[in-house]
C-alpha cells in the first residue's frame, strides 16, 4: 500500500466535498426513487404545458408515457 502526505488544509477540503457529495447522493437518491405525489395523467400534462418550458414533441412523448404506465390515471 503505497502512504501520500497532503496538508491538513487540503485534507480539510477534501474531507468536506466527499460530505457534500455524500449529502447530495442521500437527497437525490430519496426524491428519484419516491413516488410522485399526482397520480392524476391530465393534472401532470397540464402542470407541464403550464410552464411553457417544453416543446410538444416532448410532451406528446410524456403522455404517451403516462398513457402507458399502470401508475397514473386519467
Amino acid at each position: 500500500m503505497s502512504t501520500v502526505t497532503i496538508s491538513k488544509t487540503e485534507y480539510t477540503t477534501l474531507k468536506r466535498r466527499a460530505e457534500a457529495y455524500d449529502r447530495i447522493i442521500a437527497v437525490a437518491t430519496d426524491e428519484l426513487f419516491a413516488a410522485p405525489p399526482v397520480r392524476n395523467r391530465r393534472a401532470v400534462m397540464q402542470a407541464l404545458k403550464s410552464t411553457r418550458r417544453y416543446n410538444k414533441n416532448f410532451l406528446a412523448s410524456i403522455g404517451k408515457g403516462l398513457r402507458r404506465s399502470n401508475y397514473f390515471t386519467r
